[in-house]
């Protein structure tokens, strides 16, 4: 039934104009908007439907994973951009809020509705929040 269907993945905000203008001017990415939803255009051909819901609550998981080839590069460009990295009880994280103990390097934020984000290093699984 869904061979040849094109699947995506979506989350929810509660604020579509807070939501674009981070995923456009601070996170970089190529947003369009349309029936009041947000498409993300990710490198490859991905895209992420992002929509509102007024009574939303974020998610307590990783909602979007960015892979990148330096994750200190990352941290600090995000930070200078306003990012705030979370700090989670059960990670080591150093000062700048990675975690480098098991599996790639990885640090956490939240977008302007709550929802969980990453950065990691390399690709492949990571321990959830």
């Amino acid at each position: 039934m869904f061979t040849n269907t094109k699947a995506f993945s979506g989350f929810a905000v509660d604020d579509i104009e807070r939501a674009k203008d981070f995923y456009h001017r601070t996170l970089g990415l190529r947003v369009t908007e349309e029936f009041g939803l947000l498409t993300l255009h990710i490198t490859g051909g991905t895209e992420i439907l992002v929509y509102p819901k007024p009574d939303h609550t974020p998610a307590s998981f990783t909602v979007l994973n960015f892979p990148v080839d330096d994750i200190d590069r990352a941290v600090d460009e995000l930070t200078s951009r306003g990012v705030r990295f979370e700090r989670y009880e059960q990670f080591e994280q150093d000062e700048k809020g990675v975690f480098r103990q098991e599996g790639p390097p990885i640090a956490w934020f939240t977008d302007p509705a709550g929802n969980v984000l990453s950065v990691l290093q390399a690709a492949g699984p990571h321990p959830a929040p």
